[in-house]
């Protein structure tokens, strides 16, 4: 039992080792440009170093774990903290809004997950023996296993979603706390403006759609 709840906490920091260096790529990418594709070009080939016999065992265990779903989610995650971060800065209309749709749509063309996954085989490789990772191929090969590997995203996912909560709450909190410190310093300070601005400008398409249905029934 010991072991395999070891596994799991393998498994566990693994996961949120993919999803937080999938997101800083993407920004780092997203900066470096031309340069940085040049560069990840090189990273993508194969080490010839691995082993191939331990390299075909670790690209078996991706395929277990379902490592390619868990670096797509990491992008998807990472596309929807950069689409608020632009909805604070372009124009709150149509425009605003199809700019950063183009964005997203750019973002998911330009970002490979199998090439990251590619490189998880080396990261496996410096971190888990051979035997280790038979050892993994093992556990993830049993109905356990299995659902780990079923079931670990989806509690990453809720994880994150409580650990944003906790802290947006927390930095809502704060932000009070110090405006009442210092209420002339503080007093323009706001906290998810683009989020509220994109809902504001949903719900007010909603009401013009709704209010065009009224005036021209079908």
């Amino acid at each position: 039992m010991k072991a395999v709840l070891a596994l799991v906490i393998i498994y566990v920091g693994t996961f949120f080792l993919v999803i937080q260096g999938a997101s800083q790529n993407s920004v780092q990418a997203a900066r470096q440009g031309a340069a940085s594709a040049q560069d990840s070009a090189v990273s993508a080939q194969p080490n010839p170093s691995i082993d191939p016999v331990k390299a075909a065992d670790i690209r078996s265990l991706m395929e277990l774990v379902g490592a390619r779903d868990l670096v797509q989610d990491a992008a998807n995650n990472a596309i929807e903290q950069s689409r608020e971060k632009l909805i604070a800065t372009v124009p709150n209309n149509d425009q605003g809004q199809a700019f950063v749709n183009a964005f997203s749509a750019s973002y998911q063309n330009k970002f490979d997950a199998d090439q990251v996954t590619q490189q998880l085989v080396g990261i496996y490789d410096k971190h888990f023996t051979e035997d280790e990772i038979k050892g993994l191929l093992q556990f993830y090969g049993s109905p356990l296993g299995q659902k780990v590997a079923a079931e670990m995203p989806k509690i990453g996912r809720e994880t994150q979603a409580a650990a944003r909560a906790a802290s947006t709450k927390a930095a809502r909190e704060a932000l009070v706390e110090v405006k009442q410190q210092n209420p002339q310093v503080g007093q323009s300070a706001r906290l998810g403006l683009g989020q509220g601005r994109w809902q504001q400008r949903r719900g007010q398409q909603a009401q013009q759609q709704t209010a065009q249905q009224q005036q021209d029934p079908q």
